[in-house]
């Protein structure tokens, strides 16, 4: 989500995303807002948050005043067809906690929880939050938000009513409490009671259903469909005499793409390195090149940031030198329709890379969450790696984009060759765009050979050779694919083979060591939040 902020009594309080960075504070912040319920083990573990973000990272959202966390959002995305008021319980829909039961094609966005740090209750950082959670309803056009309100103060009056009348006085205000009382304000209704919710001493384990409608849903015409249309740049490199020759010739590629309505545009791995080709930068030692390439960062975020606000597409901006401290690396910039950016770097570096350039790998691998799918970046090199790809899928990864630049024909059959095989082993689409044209004045960049091309599981949803579509080689243009996302759904659920539910973790594990893992996670981290048994009641 993009960083908003908000005037309080208490001052400016911002909302973000939650990160890994936040979870270990989170956790204690929970224990602290639901005292009793941290007796009964249902508040949050690290392997509950970790989690959380991998699936669904727009639903986890931290509110911070004076640089503190005060309060958190946790959602997920659930089907319930066509009852969606049924009786469940807060392990079931939450599947004991941990999401992976997060449905992107689902139809209503579900409140798991709301926690504000007592010390700032009454300040409006409920509401914020809550506002939050509506916004990204409407933003994902979600037909509802249906959430489980604890009874917060039944336990208080149990002897002298049911559940039912006790939400029925607090419907008409004759009876306050903390938690439906809020929820109320916040323009929830009320559609049923859920016995046996949650492990819950205040509320005597009820809660209430409540739900919000969004006013702005806009139902789709054809559920079965979910299309995401792609165009992927086969770009040619050519000498220039300015930065804006640069900027012209991208933005005729992002505005192309636009006029035929595609989500995602994906440029090339290190396709700005043409900017060394100015007079005043070409011939230079390959080292101080791509330190001066660098330099040109902020101008580069500046140009692909208005792009995509101006155009309303996501740009999957190939990649560019980053320099962080004493360190450059090579990392592709996803840009959002409304200007934002995050980073993905190249893990994986070529020898050639490091011996010309110096760049160091990056050590942090992300899906990103769009409204349109989850997709995740691999840098050319890394498609070579058939972890990586297991990582994203594993993470929820529908489309894998990968930007490359390689010089020769037995270098881009590499990347060819491994997309395809990504593509079939972790039943995803896999979309790659590379270099071509000379730039005999630039140092390691001087001939290039690239073929654009998407591709799929092979399998009777898709191409019969699991190509979608490929580009003619060493040609400038545009390749332009519609990609149906509930074909991977299909695919993997009733297909001739099914890799992803087939595999056999029985015999073997995959772990990972990224920077966005968390460190030292235990078995009490993976224990599901408790299960209420009736009988003990």
């Amino acid at each position: 989500m993009n960083t908003t902020s908000h005037p309080t009594p208490r001052g400016l309080v911002t909302l973000r995303s939650a990160e890994a960075t936040d979870i270990d504070y989170l956790v204690e912040l929970n224990k602290r807002c639901f005292p009793a319920m941290a007796e009964e083990n249902v508040v949050w573990t690290r392997g509950h948050l970790l989690t959380h973000q991998r699936l669904f990272p727009a639903g986890q959202i931290v509110a911070v005043l004076d640089g503190v966390i005060v309060g958190a959002v946790c959602s997920l995305i659930v089907t319930l067809g066509d009852d969606p008021y049924r009786p469940h319980t807060y392990a079931g829909i939450t599947d004991g906690g941990f999401f992976h039961n997060h449905d992107p094609q689902g139809d209503t966005l579900y409140g798991a929880d709301v926690f504000v740090d007592p010390e700032v209750r009454g300040a409006g950082v409920g509401s914020i939050l809550y506002e939050a959670r509506r916004e990204l309803c409407r933003s994902l056009n979600l037909r509802r938000i249906l959430a489980g309100g604890r009874l917060h103060g039944y336990a208080e009056v149990a002897g002298e009513m049911t559940p039912e009348e006790y939400i029925h006085k607090v419907e008409l205000g004759e009876i306050r409490d903390l938690v439906l009382s809020f929820q109320l304000r916040e323009g929830f209704v009320v559609r049923g009671l859920l016995k046996h919710y949650i492990t819950d001493p205040n509320s005597k384990n009820n809660a209430s259903l409540i739900e919000w409608l969004n006013p702005d849903y806009v139902p789709i015409e054809d559920e079965d469909q979910r299309k995401v249309r792609v165009a992927a740049v086969q770009y040619q490199v050519r000498k220039i005499n300015s930065f804006q020759e640069f900027a012209d010739q991208v933005e005729y590629f992002v505005e192309t793409a636009h006029d035929y309505r595609a989500d995602f545009v994906l440029f090339p791995e290190f396709f700005s390195v043409q900017l060394l080709s100015q007079d005043a930068l070409k011939n230079l030692p390959a080292p101080e090149g791509i330190s001066r390439l660098a330099d040109m960062e902020e101008e580069f975020i500046e140009l692909m940031s208005r792009m995509a606000r101006e155009y309303g597409l996501y740009i999957v901006a190939g990649s560019h030198p980053m320099r962080r401290g004493d360190t450059i690396y090579n990392a592709c910039p996803i840009f959002s329709p409304d200007g934002s950016h995050v980073s993905q770097p190249k893990l994986h570096i070529t020898p050639s890379e490091v011996k010309y350039w110096g760049i160091t790998g990056g050590s942090e691998l992300r899906v990103f969450d769009t409204p349109k799918a989850r997709i995740g970046v691999l840098i050319c090199y890394d498609s070579e790696f058939p972890e990586a790809a297991r990582y994203l899928s594993d993470q929820g990864a529908e489309i894998i984009f990968v930007p490359y630049c390689t010089d020769d024909r037995p270098g881009y059959q590499r990347v060819r060759i491994c997309s395809q095989a990504r593509a079939v082993e972790n039943q995803l689409y896999v979309v790659t765009a590379g270099v071509v044209g000379n730039l005999p004045s630039v140092p390691a960049m001087d001939i290039h050979y690239g073929r654009a091309g998407v591709f799929t599981p092979s399998d009777s949803e898709f191409a019969r050779d699991g190509i979608l579509a490929e580009a003619d080689p060493n040609v400038e243009m545009m390749l332009v694919s519609d990609l149906d996302i509930n074909d991977l759904y299909r695919s993997r659920s009733s297909g001739s083979v099914r890799q992803i539910l087939d595999r056999r973790r029985d015999l073997f594990s995959f772990s990972s060591n990224l920077k966005n893992d968390l460190p030292g996670l235990a078995d009490e981290d993976f224990t599901p939040v408790n299960i209420f048994d009736p009988e003990e009641e």
